[in-house]
């Protein structure tokens, strides 16, 4: 079992920066990669954002340049640095947590990009 708490949401306005973090706690040597969701109201869960445990990132067009994934503090927390946000950005942002067999949700965090 992999528990994911993530944390660093909130409002912020175009042109603005959040930083994300989904900590992962559990059976993390289990984990291959995590990944970072976000939904939008009335629009598909789209993927934004992967990290492998062999370090290789793939991001989805719409976030390419201005959205960092990386791992921080050893293998234990997974960080989303997001820049020159815009409103399109608004969405609940979820951490997931793959294993050989499974796949782990966080709870998600709101993102909301307005003047």
């Amino acid at each position: 079992q992999v528990q994911l708490v993530e944390s660093g949401g909130g409002s912020v306005q175009p042109g603005g920066s959040l930083r994300l973090s989904c900590a992962a706690s559990g059976s993390i040597a289990s984990i291959v990669d995590m990944d970072w969701y976000r939904q939008a109201p009335g629009k598909q869960r789209e993927l934004i954002a992967s990290l492998s445990n062999y370090g290789r990132t793939v991001y989805a067009d719409s976030v390419k340049g201005r959205f960092t994934i990386a791992r921080d503090n050893g293998k234990n927390t997974v960080v989303l640095q997001m820049n020159s946000l815009k409103p399109e950005d608004t969405a609940v942002y979820s951490c997931t947590a793959n294993t050989v067999t499974d796949l782990y949700w966080g709870q998600g965090t709101q993102v909301t990009v307005s003047s």
